[in-house]
């Protein structure tokens, strides 16, 4: 297993990656957090100075070459996290898409491949797959473009992995299935539906409840992203992080209402539906390549990660707008 030394992380202020920030500083690395540039110095969830006072924050845009190349001078592993990431506002405006993940994944391989780096770590994601053609799914699942948002993660990874086979390049590719927990996004649809919850709305507004998803808590998922980014091996491949189970959002939704000890009643929203093709109806993760491949377990069942989410989202109750939908 390799020590982990200097590290970017892009995207480092986001939900996955302010928490990769956290666990990537208890191992004792030194990290560089690039962080979306705005006149405003926000720095996303970084902006807590117990995680800022102790990396180096830098603020860009992954569709600018020069502002990568620049933030990743003098380190030697880099994970890519920095994306556009809802589905919905992938409906709206598909080329965003493209500019964000598939050019942004393309600057950090020219500048990795510029200044030799070490070990390259790029973000993929389940909903790469499409809907199961067969379960448990594995790395060799086929891919298919169900959103123009999994169409541009299946686009990056592709570029990724032709970096790997025409220059040699030291390139891995995570593949997370659904990650939950403190600091998501009000859109996803475990903190949609404990907000609504907690704010007592007598009839929890949501989607489709039949699919079925594989949900990890977000710490375990970025334990996974170290142990890949650590392993010695899966270079040029795809690895899996989850939990190797699957549930339906309407079990799901019931299942935080027990927690909370309420009773809860459904309607579904048109605008909270995907196209009827577009929708992944079942998502459940092969990890045994991760679990063989590196000391990766998850310390958090999908319970126990509702339970620590939960009392993450009441004591931030006020920032959330439930009574917004926002694609």
């Amino acid at each position: 297993m390799k020590k982990l030394k200097k590290i970017l992380v892009t995207g480092a202020g986001g939900f996955i990656g302010s928490h990769l920030v956290e666990k990537c500083l208890e191992s004792g690395a030194i990290v560089r957090a690039f962080v979306h540039y705005n006149s405003r110095n926000h720095w996303g969830w970084l902006d807590d100075p117990a995680l800022s006072e102790r990396c180096e924050v830098i603020c860009g845009d992954i569709r600018d070459y020069d502002s990568v190349f620049s933030a990743m001078e003098g380190c030697e592993t880099v994970f890519h996290l920095a994306a556009l990431v809802g589905i919905p506002y992938s409906y709206v405006s598909p080329l965003a898409y493209i500019k964000t993940n598939i050019e942004g994944t393309y600057n950090v391989l020219e500048a990795c491949r510029k200044q030799r780096l070490e070990n390259i770590v790029i973000t993929s994601t389940s909903e790469v797959y499409g809907t199961a053609q067969y379960v448990p799914m594995d790395e060799k699942h086929p891919v298919i473009g169900q959103s123009p948002y999994s169409a541009s993660k299946i686009g990056a990874d592709q570029m990724a992995l032709s970096y790997c086979r025409s220059f040699s390049m030291p390139v891995k590719i995570v593949r997370p299935f659904n990650a939950f927990g403190p600091r998501q996004s009000a859109r996803a649809i475990i903190p949609s539906l404990i907000i609504q919850m907690l704010k007592g709305k007598p009839i929890l507004h949501v989607g489709n409840l039949a699919p079925t998803r594989d949900f990890t808590y977000v710490e375990d998922t970025a334990a996974g992203f170290v142990e890949v980014a650590a392993c010695d091996r899966l270079f040029g491949e795809v690895t899996n992080i989850g939990m190797g189970s699957e549930i339906s959002i309407k079990d799901l939704a019931r299942m935080i209402a027990g927690i909370l000890k309420i009773d809860v009643q459904f309607s579904s929203e048109a605008q909270r539906i995907r196209p009827e093709a577009s929708e992944v109806e079942r998502l459940f993760c092969d990890n045994s390549k991760l679990t063989a491949c590196t000391s990766w377990k998850p310390e958090f069942t999908l319970e126990t990660g509702l339970e620590k989410t939960i009392a993450w989202v009441k004591n931030n109750l006020e920032i959330f707008k439930s009574e917004l939908y926002n694609v």
